[in-house]
């Protein structure tokens, strides 16, 4: 069977030619020794003196994506957090002039220490726990999202306590019922989900009439988001014929599309601009009617960080078995990123001495831990002098790589080096053994 479109199955083979242009950050060059720099920096010595595995973003290209996206969306837009958080993350969206997204406390709690005002905060979240409502509504985050009565519930009796009197404001999350052309575990807009209330069932019209009966609450407007990894606009066509109805027979004020845009892993992968997918939302709303005034917005996140970074790999050994295949270890894998073993997702990799080689050598690219499965790439190509030592990047990694990272096999997770302007800054250190043995007693 076919993978989803918009995800690339273990089997993919990436091309043998040098690595396309697109998937690498906007600064990013080959020097005429044919190495590659982002943003003026030597993308080896950053392996070479950070160590790795290693997670390297480039500024510039996260700010022109966070820019893009406050001109074609509005500034009420936000940036989901989930793909990729941390203090610097955070304080570069809010400086661009986005909202954040969170759900859950350790999220609130990274936005709040990177100096995010409340108000400048979207509460999302399907089963958001007693501490996480009171600490939400409690500090009066900017908008609260709403996604079962159960939730509907708790929030009466929270906003019953409510200091100052003031109204927390609420979007409701509705399941649109689309399907997305995405893998199934990432999407969300299906009837069969556990995120929203039912457009088709009635649910979302009886849970939008329950909210505007809670002393204390504000319905401005409603929130939907149909999945990630979404490399196709028709879906979003169809969300904006569902949802504009209900902005205009319920007089709302704001509709917020989520995010789920997809962006390109391989080299002959392709993906819309996030300029490309606000203008077929827009002209999607205006087809079905949408009230003017009403302030649409979106929620990304993978589109907005996932090209903007590289994972940087050393290559430990290699292992060729005549008439199977050859392994390639690399000192990361499955705990820096679990995307391939989840979703069976595809990438590229190269070595960054010799960016514009071709690729003629096929290798499994394989991580260290105590899996089978730990695979990186399953098809990969590489040069071929490939040598045990070289530095091996994979591009592409921005979002779902850091912010999934595990501790499997009791491995510290990789640091995060910004880079901008011919300069490097620690951002997130390397997890010590002494980090990972602090919480036990």
């Amino acid at each position: 069977m076919s993978p989803p479109d918009g995800e690339a199955d273990l089997g993919g083979a990436p091309c043998e030619g040098p690595v396309a242009r697109h998937l690498l950050p906007d600064t990013a060059v080959v020097t005429g020794s044919g190495s590659l720099e982002v943003a003026g920096v030597d993308v080896v010595a950053l392996a070479e003196e950070f160590g790795t595995p290693l997670f390297v973003y480039d500024e510039a290209t996260l700010r022109a994506r966070c820019r893009e996206v406050v001109t074609a969306f509005g500034p009420g837009s936000a940036y989901a957090t989930k793909a990729f958080l941390c203090r610097a993350m955070a304080e570069l969206a809010i400086d661009e002039g986005l909202r954040l997204d969170v759900s859950t406390d350790g999220e609130l709690g990274v936005a709040l220490a990177a100096g995010a005002e409340p108000e400048r905060i979207v509460f999302h979240g399907n089963n958001k726990s007693d501490a996480e409502l009171s600490a939400g509504v409690g500090i009066g985050v900017g908008r609260h999202v709403v996604d079962s009565f159960d939730e509907i519930d708790r929030l009466a009796r929270l906003l019953d306590d409510r200091r100052r009197g003031s109204r927390q404001k609420l979007l409701l999350r509705v399941n649109p019922g689309i399907e997305a052309h995405t893998h199934e575990f990432v999407a969300t807009g299906q009837e069969d989900s556990k995120f929203g209330f039912s457009v088709a069932t009635g649910a979302a019209r009886e849970a939008l009439g329950a909210l505007r009966n809670l002393p204390g609450a504000e319905v401005v407007g409603i929130h939907a988001h149909i999945g990630s990894q979404i490399q196709r606009l028709e879906p979003f066509e169809k969300l904006a014929a569902v949802l504009t109805p209900i902005v205009a027979a319920n007089g709302l004020a704001e509709l917020c599309v989520g995010g789920g845009l997809g962006v390109a892993y391989l080299s002959d992968e392709s993906a819309p601009t996030i300029t490309e997918w606000a203008a077929t939302v827009r002209a999607g709303c205006a087809a079905a009617g949408m009230p003017p005034g009403v302030q649409i917005t979106a929620e990304p996140g993978r589109s907005i960080v996932a090209t903007a970074a590289l994972t940087c790999y050393r290559v430990g050994t290699i292992k060729e078995l005549p008439g199977i295949r050859n392994f390639v270890a690399v000192d990361g894998g499955m705990s820096d990123n679990p995307r391939p073993v989840l979703y069976g997702s595809g990438y590229e990799a190269f070595l960054p001495r010799n960016v514009a080689a071709e690729r003629p050598y096929p290798a499994t690219i394989v991580g260290k831990h105590c899996e089978s499965g730990d695979i990186v790439i399953a098809e990969a190509r590489l040069p071929g002098d490939l040598a045990v030592g070289d530095i091996l990047v994979t591009p592409v990694t921005g979002a779902y790589g850091f912010s999934m990272a595990s501790n499997y096999n009791r491995v510290g997770r990789p640091p995060v080096v910004f880079v901008h302007e011919g300069r490097a800054r620690l951002v997130v250190r390397r997890e010590t053994v002494e980090d990972l043995l602090r919480l036990e007693s």
